[in-house]
């Protein structure tokens, strides 16, 4: 299985943190956003891992390059004029087969994706959700029927039982689907100030999009300096031996056999 993280942007709601180095570059319990996610997704059944960049490219360049040949960046040159739609037209070629993809500012601990991997879907699409008690305007909430994706947005107010945490996978026709929709966005829909989870939206529509619910695991994600203070009490949660690998200088962890 491929694992795509999307890792082009500046994050600009984090500056003056990121006036030089991208959100992704920056440090959470001692090591970088990017290299927490690469640990956790080593610790799964992932076998290549590409990391969109473009805000600090060479600083992104070298944190994946710590972490062996596996992981490859591939650079969005429009990174400036664009939102994370426009990223996933760059990475079209990437998708061609069966992959993960992630949001570059969400951690997750290793038992989220593994639990998304071994849900063996028939779906050609499957949204990781979680569930609160109430929800902001900032949450990408969702709308489950069942295990069934009805809608997911920001907008969102009707019916809203579930927040999208920036993770899913493709298989089957799902490639394909996404590829497909993402172009058409690009071309008709003002694709370049749209985020890439509008297009899941307009799948939802019409192919039968089901969610993986990681109801008690950890994960957050990091839009501004408060959340940083956060991440670090959420890594600092996980099993003692992922936050050991990193804390110790380790690099990722040796990945497990792919299970596609």
């Amino acid at each position: 299985m491929k694992a795509i993280i999307l890792s082009a942007g500046q994050g600009r709601r984090l500056l003056p943190l990121t006036e030089s180095t991208p959100k992704c570059a920056l440090p959470v319990a001692g090591r970088t956003l990017l290299d927490w996610q690469l640990n956790e997704i080593g610790r799964c059944a992932v076998d290549d891992v590409v990391v969109l960049t473009g805000f600090g490219a060479d600083r992104v360049d070298e944190i994946a390059a710590a972490h062996g040949p596996r992981v490859r960046t591939l650079y969005n040159p429009f990174y400036a004029l664009s939102d994370n739609l426009g990223t996933c037209w760059v990475a079209g070629r990437e998708m061609e087969e069966p992959f993960v993809l992630i949001n570059g500012d969400t951690l997750f601990e290793a038992a989220i994706l593994e639990r998304l991997l071994a849900a063996g879907s028939a779906a050609p699409v499957t949204l990781v959700t979680d569930r609160k008690a109430s929800y902001d305007a900032d949450d990408m909430k969702v709308v489950v029927e069942g295990k069934r994706l009805r809608r997911v947005g920001k907008a969102l107010t009707d019916g809203v039982n579930g927040e999208s945490i920036g993770m899913m996978a493709f298989r089957g026709d799902g490639p394909a689907l996404f590829r497909t929709m993402v172009a058409h966005l690009m071309r008709y829909g003002e694709g370049v100030k749209r985020w890439y989870l509008s297009a899941i939206d307009e799948l939802a529509q019409h192919h039968p999009i089901e969610v993986c619910d990681i109801r008690g695991l950890a994960w957050c994600e990091v839009d501004e300096a408060e959340d940083l203070a956060h991440a670090q009490r959420v890594v600092a949660a996980w099993p003692r031996g992922a936050v050991e690998a990193l804390t110790n200088g380790g690099a990722t962890a040796p990945s497990r056999q792919a299970a596609s």
